[in-house]
Parts: C-alpha cells; structure tokens; sequence
C-alpha cells in the first residue's frame, strides 16, 4: 500500500517515513502544502497523513481541495494544535482522523492501519489465488489454511504479485514498488528477496511465482493451463 506523507518538519517526516517503511508501507513526502495537493491529485493513494501548519498552502485548503475533487482517499491529520475547534473544522472539512503532535509513532500506525480498513470497505480485502490467501488490510498470509509468517517487505512484494497477477514485473519495478529505491544492476536484493518468497509460499506443485528470462517476473496460476 502507499501512503502520502505530508510534513514539512524534516525529523518528523524521516522518523515517520522510517516507520511506515518498517511496517511494509510505500511512503511518498512533500514538505509543503502546493507539493502535496499535486501528488495527492495525481496519485491513487491508500492514506493520506497531513500536517495542518504547512507552507505555501495549509492542510485546510489541501484537505478542501481534494473533497471538493472528489478525493476520497482516507486523510490523517497531523499537527500541534489541539483546540477543540481545529478538531472540529477538520472533521467538518472531511478528514477521517486527527492525531495531535507529540505522539507515539505505534499510535500514529495504529490509526493509519484502522483508517485503511475503513477505506478497503467497498474494496476486495482478501485475495485469493489457488491455494494462497492474501488479506492486504489486516496482512495475513493463509496457504491451505495455514497461516504464513511473512516480513514487512515479504508481504509487500507478495501484495504487489497479487494486485498485479498476470503482469510481467520487471526488476525495475518492483524494487520501485516495494522499496522505493532505483534497481541497482550490482545487487541481488530483488532476487533474494524472491527466493525467500517462494520458500515460503511456493513449496507445492503449482508454483505461483514464475521467471520470465530477461524480462523479470510474473506471478499467475497455470494449474489449469
């Protein structure tokens, strides 16, 4: 899942970023307000996490924007300014949550993961394919029943095989997608991090995660082919 960050308290947006990575998250930054509103326009984002107290523009007239857009992405805000009546205004204005500053960062995840729930509801939450269940809310694994411990960055590389099943995923891409990084031709990290995938989920007949030589990799069901 990616989420827009922003922030424009340097400190606050890396220790926030840091942590949302952490948990399997693509995070997006803008340090001020006009930056934000475009890549918010631009972008299908999950969450929106956004300061109040932002240059060139206020998350006030952000958040307006996009509701008058039609943007209904789920929209945290984040600021210092507890008055009851800037809860109110943001509340009014059609944020889905107000966290105030300063705060624990397990609370801030908490709410994003709740606020994600809220935003799947008309959206298919679990995944299936052949044996494998994927639950991209609450990031469960279940093959044949079973649960499947994954990591952070495990869950988020199977999470973009599933949404994309069929698709050719170039080494390229999905280092993009799953760590928010340009693919370095001298490492393997793309690779290792498949293998150990496949460890994991692909110990039967019917492999799932297939290489295509030279191009990357795709992952489908072919039992049936």
């Amino acid at each position: 899942m990616r989420i827009l960050l922003v922030e424009d308290e340097r400190k606050a947006a890396e220790y926030i970023k840091i942590g949302l990575s952490q948990s399997g998250y693509i995070v997006d930054t803008a340090d001020n307000g006009e930056d934000g509103l475009f890549l918010a326009q631009e972008h299908d984002y999950d969450a929106i996490i956004l300061d109040i107290m932002l240059p060139k523009l206020d998350g006030w007239s952000v958040l307006m924007q996009l509701r008058v857009e039609d943007k209904n992405t789920p929209v945290l805000l984040l600021t210092a300014r507890d008055a009851l009546d800037d809860r109110v205004q943001g509340l009014n204005l059609g944020a889905d949550d107000y966290l105030v500053k300063p705060f624990a960062f397990s609370e801030l995840l908490a709410r994003v993961q709740a606020l994600l729930r809220r935003g799947k509801k008309q959206q298919v939450q679990v995944l299936k394919v052949y044996d494998l269940e994927v639950d991209l809310v609450k990031h469960k694994v279940r093959k044949k029943g079973k649960r499947i411990e994954l990591s952070p960055k495990e869950f988020a590389l199977l999470a973009l095989f599933v949404r994309r099943q069929g698709q050719v995923l170039s080494r390229t891409v999905i280092a993009e997608q799953v760590w928010d990084m340009n693919f370095d031709t001298d490492t393997n990290l793309v690779d290792v991090s498949i293998k150990r995938l496949r460890d994991k989920i692909d110990d039967g007949p019917n492999k799932l995660i297939h290489t295509i030589r030279g191009l990357g990799y795709v992952f489908e069901d072919r039992a049936n082919e």
